[in-house]
């Protein structure tokens, strides 16, 4: 996740980098949340189908990318695939998939432009077709048949949500940590109006750089309707404050920011909104407990659905 000078712009700033807009990586983020994975199990560990544990590299569709698995596949258990916030790979969330693979088999991986993945091609921006087109073919490689709990941050999530009523056939649940809004452009042109300057300025142009593509994935994060994945168990989780340093669109940005989540849960009848107290936009980092309770409640759900 990159942010601006001002800590609580980083939701905002859809964990991009924009450029012109002074985003920096969050050092100490980081640090706290890189760790081994899985530490009885070197890089280089066998790859045998969608059996293995440790990180390793994929071939999908032309494309090198960097996988990390752990925990054993149990009978009509899904696989939990975690999706990392923009501006960061899979070593983001490694210390919850540490929890859950505990009792879950649990991968990651990173998108191209992310962690040790491949770049996309320069110049050519990337879309919803083509992202959900490299998730489908990871999943292929390491959920096989088995049914899928997706579970992201920030970006992440809103690739897993606009990926999963496409795909209702493989994926069973949905977990949301804090998941850019379907709306961002729009609504930060209504809350941040044109004329500001400082930090509400480089917050509002930064975001929206961001979603036209200039970021590491050259991703266009593109404004658009919630769709229905039917009656899928999804626990969507937001922040409880992120805006305390831009006091003078603080309060506007989290209205905002909840009416975004409140939009998220449109994609199933079976989707519940919680706010995660004490959590800024890590929420699996500062409440980590709610997090880890989140994917163990969908996953239950989804094998006895299944």
């Amino acid at each position: 996740m990159f942010r601006t000078l001002a800590k609580t712009t980083a939701a905002i700033a859809v964990a991009c980098t924009a450029a012109g807009a002074g985003l920096a990586l969050n050092g100490e983020q980081a640090e706290a949340t890189t760790s081994t994975v899985a530490s009885s199990s070197a890089a280089g560990a066998s790859f045998t189908g969608t059996d293995f544990t440790g990180t390793k590299k994929i071939r999908v569709d032309g494309h090198t990318v960097n996988v990390s698995c752990s925990g054993r596949a149990h009978r009509g258990q899904p696989l939990v695939m975690l999706m990392a916030g923009g501006g960061e790979g899979l070593d983001n969330m490694a210390a919850l998939q540490k929890s859950l693979s505990r009792h879950n088999r649990v991968c990651s991986y990173d998108r191209l432009g992310e962690g040790a993945s491949d770049k996309p091609e320069a110049g050519t921006l990337q879309t919803m077709n083509e992202t959900g087109a490299l998730l489908t073919g990871v999943l292929d490689r390491l959920a096989g048949d088995r049914p899928v709990v997706l579970a992201g941050h920030s970006l992440g999530g809103y690739i897993a949500a606009r990926y999963a009523p496409g795909h209702t056939d493989r994926v069973k649940g949905l977990v949301l940590l804090d998941a850019t809004i379907p709306h961002l452009t729009r609504d930060m042109n209504r809350t941040i109006p044109a004329d500001a300057t400082g930090v509400p300025a480089q917050v509002r142009d930064g975001a929206i750089a961001a979603n036209e593509g200039q970021n590491p994935e050259q991703f266009v994060i593109a404004d658009g309707p919630v769709r229905s994945a039917g009656n899928i168990p999804v626990e969507i989780l937001k922040h409880e404050s992120q805006y305390a340093e831009v006091p003078e669109y603080g309060p506007a940005l989290e209205t905002m920011w909840a009416e975004g989540q409140r939009e998220w849960q449109r994609i199933s009848t079976h989707s519940r909104l919680t706010t995660a107290e004490g959590s800024g936009h890590y929420i699996h980092t500062d409440r980590p407990d709610l997090a880890l309770k989140a994917v163990q409640k969908v996953t239950h759900r989804a094998a006895h659905q299944h």
